[in-house]
Formats: C-alpha cells, structure tokens, sequence
C-alpha cells in the first residue's frame, strides 16, 4: 500500500507570486525577489562564501526539477541549476493573503485562509493596554517587557537580563500575525511559560491573530542568551478539515514532523517528531524505514526561514540548502517503490531582499516516485490533493 512524504522546505520561494507588488518588507514591496534564484545568483559571483565556496550545489532538487520550476514561476534562471528533469515538477501559488506560516500550510493542507489575519501596528506600545494587562496578570507581574515589532534574538540580547531581574515576560511581534513571549527556561520556567502562552492563545485567536510562540531562551547576563528548541506555537485551527484529517478519518496514521503539530493545532496528527532539522532528517530517515502502509508523513524543516531568510544571510541560506539537498537525496534512495516524497514551500524569504519578513513568492512542487512529468502551474491546495489521492482517500468536494 502507498505511503506519502509531504516535506514542506519553510521559505524556499522561486519568485514570481501575482500579487506580490501588494506585499512589502517596510516601503518597499516584494515585487522581485526570488529566495533560489537570487541565492543562486550570489553563490555564483562569490557573495555566499561563508562556509563554503562556489555556485549553488543542489544537484538532488535540480534533477527533480528545481530549476525548471524557478524559470517556470519566475522567467529568471538559477545560475548552475536547469538541468533535464527526472522527477515530477511544478509551481504552486497561493490565493490565502497572508504570507506567513499558518496561511502556506494551511493552504497546502487544503484550505485556504478564509478570512484576513490582524497584524499588530509598527509603533510602540504594539499591542493594546488590555491585552498587556491581561498577559501580565496572567504572568504573575506588573507589567512586560518589549511591546514592540522586534528580532527575536535581538531582543533576548537586549531585555534578558532585565527579564532575570523583574521577570517581566518579553513580548513582541513582527510582520506576521503572531504574539510571541520570550522567557528564561530556569528564572522564569519552561512549563510556566508554556501555560501562559497557552492561556492567552484564546483571546489573541479570537483577535485573528494567527499564533501565539512561546520562545524560550536560556543563558546569563554575562554571556549570551540563547533561544532553546522547546519553542511551541498555540496556532489558530483551520477552520475545516484538512489533509491530515482526511488521511487519519481514512483510518490511515499521520505523523508530524518538526512543527507541524504546533501548526495545525495537533488536528489529524497520531505521532509527533520534534528537534532541530539535523535531528528533524534523522527522524524522517527513520520513518521512510518504518513508516506503516498507507501512512502520511507531513514535515516542515524550518531552519532556512527561521535561522537564515530573516537574518538575511545568503551563505547560511545556501550551506543549509546544500545540506538539505545530500540528506533528501540518500532518502529518496531508500524510499519504496509506492512511494511518494513530495517536496514544497510555504512563502519565500529571500535572503538578499531587503528588511527581515518573508517574502511573497511562487514555491516549487517537486515529487520523487511518479516520474518525469512537467505538472506546470498550480494551486498550493493541489499538493493536498495529489498526497490524498496517492494514498487513495476521498478529497473533499472543493
């Protein structure tokens, strides 16, 4: 019986979304930018060498279809990819209007967003009193920290140590429609954090606020703060069944891979799998291994958008995607011979755009298993139809 891998790449955009003149980072829009192909432009002209040396190695991606799918979505061409196809390939692009997270997965998963998510103002105080009232009561203290659209190991840099003092928890926001509350794993309390995120998630959820993040850091005033990986989302919950329901009401099993629990709010989801995306392989490794007969494997790694697109930085950007591209490549050789791995994105983040935010982008649809087909454009809700349909269960009436 048929198994499917649904491997979602957080960020890896290849330009050319519609509406992306409507979507900005600051003033200016994202009309342009292209996360592969401007990567691959830099590594070709010695501006990505931090690490590593030379032009963009992906030979795993190309041969599926990477770089045909980057002229297909954008018209640009991704210096050193191209070449002719073996695997399945596409574009997809988005109609949710957010370019965050929750919208690409969702959308992804079957259901568009249907509704516009509240974005908090770049002013300070970002957030309403009563909302910070409430967050503080819930907490225990006078007040917060932060309040305010901010980098989140900035503002760890900045507010630890007073955080240590007051215990004042340090909350922020960015681009996205997110609440986020960073606390010190020991002074503050991992659990206490992980409660109070979880208590205020309603009222920011009945807001439209897509997410509320518990960022957990540790460290000391002396030395560095670092964030941890017990991050958590509180995620809004899509408001109907997705493709992981479809698959688990199937009597089929799913399992999340990274934080694809937290994004989906646990919906349709049997077994979860966490770490950093050196362990998240590791854990995807292991179940093309054992993974049972009709069994979905949906997976985000994270790490492209999270520790590289936002902190534009090109060379990290680049050692990751290569990274990426040898480790996928060992899986598809193992995978059986009904099986699927389908490869996507959820938005862009192009590392040499300008500001911090995710970028408006097409995303890449390559699928290892059926073949070279060229599958042309797309929605982002056809890859839920393609994974349903491969593991034969019933996609639902639009």
């Amino acid at each position: 019986m048929a198994r499917a891998f649904l491997v979602v790449m957080d960020s890896v955009g290849i330009g050319g979304a519609p509406d992306a003149h409507m979507y900005f980072n600051g003033d200016v829009s994202d009309e342009g930018a292209n996360t592969v192909a401007h990567i691959a432009r830099a590594c070709a002209q010695g501006q990505a060498a931090e690490g590593r040396v030379g032009p963009l190695r992906l030979p795993t991606l190309d041969a599926l279809g990477l770089g045909r799918a980057v002229q297909l979505a954008s018209g640009q061409f991704a210096l050193g990819l191209g070449q002719e196809p073996l695997g399945a390939w596409g574009v997809a692009t988005e109609v949710s209007k957010g370019k965050d997270t929750p919208s690409g997965h969702w959308e992804l998963a079957g259901v568009p967003v249907p509704w516009d998510w509240h974005y908090f103002p770049r002013q300070e105080p970002a957030f309403p009193a009563d909302l910070t009232t409430l967050v503080a009561d819930l907490a225990g203290t006078d007040g917060i920290l932060g309040n305010c659209h901010a980098s989140g190991t900035n503002i760890i840099d900045a507010l630890g140590a007073e955080h240590i003092v007051t215990g004042k928890p340090i909350c922020y926001t960015s681009a996205d429609s997110v609440f986020q509350i960073a606390a010190h794993e020991q002074t503050f309390g991992l659990q206490k954090l992980m409660s109070l995120c979880e208590a205020l998630a309603p009222r920011l959820h009945h807001m439209r606020v897509g997410r509320v993040i518990a960022r957990p850091f540790v460290g000391k005033p002396e030395s560095k703060f670092e964030r941890t990986s017990n991050r958590r989302d509180f995620a809004m919950s899509p408001p109907r069944p997705i493709l992981t329901n479809w698959v688990q009401d199937a009597g089929q099993t799913v399992y999340g891979v990274g934080k694809i629990g937290d994004i989906f709010s646990m919906q349709g989801i049997d077994h979860i799998r966490k770490g950093p995306d050196r362990m998240l392989m590791d854990h995807l490794a292991n179940l093309v291994d054992t993974a049972e007969d009709g069994s979905l494997t949906f997976a985000n790694f994270v790490e492209f958008d999270s520790l590289y697109g936002h902190r534009r930085d090109v060379s990290g950007y680049a050692r990751a995607l290569e990274w990426f591209d040898g480790q996928i490549g060992k899986l598809i050789r193992r995978l059986r011979r009904d099986d699927i791995l389908v490869l996507t994105a959820d938005h862009g983040n192009d590392p040499t755009w300008v500001g911090a935010d995710h970028t408006r982008e097409r995303v890449p649809v390559l699928i290892a298993g059926i073949g070279p087909q060229a599958l042309g454009h797309m929605g982002f809700q056809d890859v839920a139809a393609i994974v349903a349909r491969h593991l034969g269960v019933p996609v639902p009436a639009g």
